[in-house]
């Protein structure tokens, strides 16, 4: 799910705002937003609707919609409604639109993320792909020169070696699909030497050697790197380490989903940055929202999910579709 603090200054997040205004130039993306049975749920679709961003769908039960609608001051005039009984109707309802073709991206609204995942990740009626499904944040530090890519924080608990190059590569699409001048892949542990009693380092060690032997594509790659020596080019100096990634890595392979997780909220709400999140290896692009996102992360998860299903539909990426 996307997070981010509540107190966002005005002009707080550059790197959002030039995402949002390249999504801008696309026609609106077809999205299917699932149970939005409160306020702040119509009000992240109508939102993000209002600046072409997408063209909503609002699927689950049509009496809580137009009661959130009103709590919220909206009018759905004009915006489909898909009437279902109850949230898992929901989820299995945008699957199967995304499944015909009706839709280009789902939305979670007002249910659990358990919820809508379990209808996507179904293996005979789902939205998987050859691709592991994989979670990757946007991130917009204030400060920091350039959009950060934080992956996995939200789906895969423990991954294996086999797993993290589908995290791995699925966040270089994702770069590619937002257009990043350069992709620099930083495999994050708690140190930056191979130690076989620190397993997240011989990961780290393996992916580089995979993706020097062209198993993991479209990046450089550099690991173990600690977080310091990943995105500070003097910490790296200090270290000695020299690469074309370290200081200067704009994707962060996390070891395992509590390191992710504590990474990405420690820089929302210590560093003021802005979360946008995005499931990759679906078929369409999922948005997962959350009720502590800002304005500028639901807007800004809509903007990558619409530049993710463009890239999708072009075949200049795998991660979707």
């Amino acid at each position: 799910m996307a997070i981010s603090s509540s107190h966002q200054p005005e002009g707080a997040h550059p790197h959002y705002d030039r995402l949002i205004a390249a999504a801008r130039a696309l026609p609106p993306l077809r999205v299917a937003v699932v149970h939005p049975a409160n306020a702040l749920a119509i009000e992240a679709a109508l939102a993000s609707a209002a600046m072409g961003l997408i063209a909503p769908t609002l699927v689950g039960p049509r009496e809580r919609i137009e009661a959130a609608a009103g709590e919220a001051g909206a009018d759905l005039e004009g915006i489909a409604i898909v009437d279902t009984p109850h949230s898992h109707a929901a989820a299995d309802a945008a699957v199967a639109m995304a499944l015909r073709g009706e839709v280009d991206a789902l939305m979670k609204g007002s249910l659990h993320t358990d919820e809508l995942m379990g209808a996507v990740v179904r293996r005979d009626d789902g939205l998987r792909t050859s691709r592991r499904i994989s979670h990757c944040f946007v991130m917009d530090v204030p400060g920091h020169p350039q959009p950060l890519i934080i992956s996995d924080a939200a789906i895969n608990i423990a991954p294996t070696l086999d797993e993290k190059v589908d995290i791995v590569q699925n966040a270089i699409d994702l770069a590619h699909a937002l257009q990043m001048p350069a992709v620099r892949v930083a495999i994050l542990s708690a140190t930056e030497t191979v130690n076989t009693k620190v397993p997240s380092t011989l990961d780290a060690a393996a992916l580089c050697k995979m993706a020097d032997r062209g198993q993991i594509t479209g990046a450089e790659l550099d690991g173990p790197l600690a977080m310091d020596n990943a995105i500070d080019p003097e910490a790296a100096r200090i270290k000695g380490i020299v690469s074309p990634v370290a200081g200067r890595a704009n994707v962060l392979i996390v070891p395992d989903l509590d390191a992710g997780n504590m990474l990405a909220k420690s820089l929302t709400f210590l560093g003021n940055a802005c979360a946008a999140g995005i499931v990759l290896g679906t078929k369409v692009p999922v948005i997962l929202t959350s009720r502590a996102d800002s304005e500028a992360a639901r807007l800004a998860s809509c903007a990558v999910a619409s530049m993710l299903a463009k890239a999708g539909r072009e075949r200049r990426i795998k991660a979707v579709g």
